[in-house]
């Protein structure tokens, strides 16, 4: 064979499908593709079993927890026992995200417990410990994330993340089903759970995968029993949630009046603070009870009204456009979900920009990995500063400096942080006599400016989409939508179009919209496709169609190799239960496996695999072993589902009727 023969015949196998395991003996994949268009299904597939209660877990970038409802009680959405621990100034109605292994990497603790142990290790011990925090951002951040992606712990050494999220995940099931025990008296067993993980609606699959992945390694749920975990994206949990506030639950923003008797007078943030305070001493009970039909809010919604949340967490800024759809109180996705790594984890970083302005680069490294546990303690006590920063904010903010920081800069300098401060001609920060740093509240104000920025500019360019326009209503949800700063921003930015809802308990709102959409999972009917999907097949050579350089002789036929056929489009609109059908037909008899690359664009149309912004993001693996069938020609119909949060597909054996175990991978690209 020549070499123009072997690339002819590997380029048939790649246009085609992946190589089957019998492609050492002279296999060239699958057949062409037939047919060759869409075909839509729109009949719903199968609820599945029933559970006994819904328990979700919000695993969040700075702070996580769990909820949970029984079926029989759904409009009781209960909340995660009240975490040991604390932070003053700082609520702790969930726990940091944060985790720690011994010295030979078993998982030890999470949340405070885990922080609390950690800070109170010596120096000398703490640093063969593993301690990692924010780690989430990960999963979004990495370009080709797979199952072996590592960590770092704050000692900089390297850790497998699959096995730190499933630390996390089988922490918090461990905690749900003791709780659930103590109330029912008895055992309670994980079977009888439905479980739902949120993750960011701007994640694409692979990330998603990946939190799947880590459900099965900590045994949330069994891999032969996919249903029983549900993936739910955060801003439509909190647009669940909301269909279902009263008045009293929220504060209005927009018409520059609160609810719940706070006055109109009051400055931004304060109807936020009050809120929080009557949140306070209802903590007690930690049930909510939610409406069964649809709120007071809900109420003034008619048919067909836009409403657009924004989910400002720590991580990322989420954003989605829902339009209701009455008398069930549906719910539509009008534009795909937008967003980006704008969380309050920016802020943070600014500060450590302005400490390494003051005290210098070289050093901050240093102390981070000398002094982790110190690093953490002083990233603590500007959490809590930030949480204080207000637009009306006259007084400075003090920042308790670490022991440890102001000895070993000494040693490592030479002279004194008060010596830096003072050298580094930065006039907005000031050495306190009590060991803090003095900021001005300006100089706190413009920490925030670079991630509100973004935030503004991305909210700003939304709302120019046609799609966007008549928004009824903005939902401001997440822990970083409780900031003041953020609150007059998207005020002055909508310039009163639109009315700016708060939910109360704003940090709890995606955990309990979780909860409502693990009860119903058929509440959101049409999404938009995030991506364009498809596959490379061959075609039919057109002259003055194809370009010449996808020509391919086989056979005395001609095709145009390299074609995508879309399964679905960017932004295109999907009903829940939609299916794309494909056939698929193997080329021997003898083939066990079809594997099949998965391409992806943020084009909303590709017309060949090769283009420029078109990618392989997966595989579609279908196993016909044991599928054999005496029929001349074996016909694999194939059934991929869009509409949900994940991507699914399901195939059968046209001429023998039985299922064909089909996946979707999109992590081992």
């Amino acid at each position: 064979m020549t070499e123009k023969d072997t690339a002819t015949e590997n380029m048939i196998t790649d246009a085609m499908a992946n190589p089957s395991p019998a492609k050492s003996m002279g296999d060239p994949g699958i057949t062409p593709l037939s047919p060759s268009h869409t075909q839509n299904d729109t009949d719903q597939v199968p609820s599945g079993p029933s559970f006994d209660v819904v328990v979700a877990i919000d695993f969040g970038t700075t702070s996580s927890g769990y909820a949970y409802a029984f079926t029989k009680e759904p409009e009781c959405i209960h909340t995660m026992r009240r975490w040991e621990g604390g932070d003053p100034g700082v609520s702790n109605q969930k726990t940091p995200t944060t985790i720690l292994l011994t010295p030979d990497r078993k998982f030890h603790s999470f949340g405070y417990a885990a922080r609390d142990f950690y800070h109170d290790l010596d120096p000398s011990e703490s640093k063969h410990w593993l301690y990692l925090e924010k780690f989430k951002m990960k999963l979004h951040t990495t370009a080709n994330l797979s199952i072996d992606t590592d960590l770092h712990a704050a000692n900089g050494k390297r850790v497998k993340a699959l096995d730190i999220f499933a630390y996390a995940l089988a922490f918090f099931k461990e905690q749900a089903l003791k709780e659930l025990s103590d109330q029912t008296g008895g055992e309670f067993d994980n079977n009888d759970v439905r479980w739902v993980i949120t993750v960011p609606a701007i994640w694409k699959m692979p990330a998603k995968q990946f939190m799947r992945e880590a459900a099965y390694k900590a045994a949330l749920v069994a891999r032969e029993n996919p249903e029983q975990l549900i993936i739910s994206l955060e801003p439509e949990a909190a647009s669940i949630y909301c269909r279902k506030l009263r008045l009293h639950q929220m504060v209005d923003l927009g018409t520059h009046t609160t609810q719940n008797g706070f006055s109109p007078t009051d400055n931004v943030g304060s109807g936020i603070t009050q809120a929080k305070e009557h949140v306070r001493r209802n903590r007690q009970s930690r049930t909510f009870l939610v409406e069964n039909v649809i709120g007071e809010l809900w109420s003034e919604l008619e048919e067909g009204d836009r409403y657009v949340v924004v989910d400002c967490g720590g991580g990322t800024v989420d954003l989605t456009v829902h339009q209701i759809r009455l008398p069930e109180g549906h719910l539509k996705e009008l534009y795909k979900a937008s967003g980006g790594p704008y969380g309050s984890l920016g802020i943070d970083y600014e500060f450590e920009k302005l400490l390494c302005k003051i005290f210098g680069q070289d050093f901050i490294d240093q102390f981070k990995v000398k002094r982790p546990a110190a690093w953490v303690d002083l990233m603590i006590a500007f959490e809590s500063r930030k949480r204080a920063a207000a637009p009306d904010r006259t007084n400075p903010l003090n920042i308790n400096l670490p022991f440890s920081f102001i000895d070993y800069y000494k040693k490592f300098r030479g002279h004194s942080v008060e010596h830096a401060l003072r050298k580094s001609n930065v006039d907005f920060v000031k050495w306190s006599s009590q060991g803090m740093l003095r900021m001005s509240p300006d100089a706190m104000n413009s920490l925030f400016k670079p991630t509100i920025d973004h935030i503004i500019q991305h909210l700003t360019e939304l709302f120019e989409k046609p799609e966007v326009s008549n928004i009824k209503f903005l939902f401001l949800v997440g822990g970083f939508a409780e900031s003041p700063l953020l609150q007059q921003a998207v005020q002055n930015m909508l310039q009163g179009r639109s009315r700016i809802i708060i939910p109360h308990d704003v940090g709890l709102t995606i955990l309990k919209g979780a909860v409502l959409f693990g009860l119903d999972p058929s509440i959101i009917k049409v999404r938009r496709s995030p991506l364009t999907y498809g596959v490379g097949v061959l075609n039919r050579f057109v002259e003055g169609k194809h370009p010449p350089e996808k020509l391919l002789v086989k056979d005395g036929t001609r095709w145009c190799t390299d074609v995508f056929d879309t399964f679905i489009a960017a932004d295109q609109s999907v009903a829940l239960g939609e299916m794309v059908k494909r056939s698929y037909t193997p080329a021997k008899p003898s083939q066990q496996v079809i594997v099949i690359h998965v391409y992806c664009s943020e084009k909303e149309s590709a017309a060949f695999i090769s283009e420029a912004g078109v990618r392989k993001c997966g595989t579609l693996r279908l196993d016909v072993s044991g599928t054999e069938s005496t029929a001349p020609r074996r016909e694999i119909q194939t059934l991929m589902q869009f509409g949900d949060t994940e991507i699914r597909a399901m195939a059968v054996d046209v001429s023998t009727g039985r299922t064909v175990k089909a996946s979707i991978d999109f992590l081992s690209c």
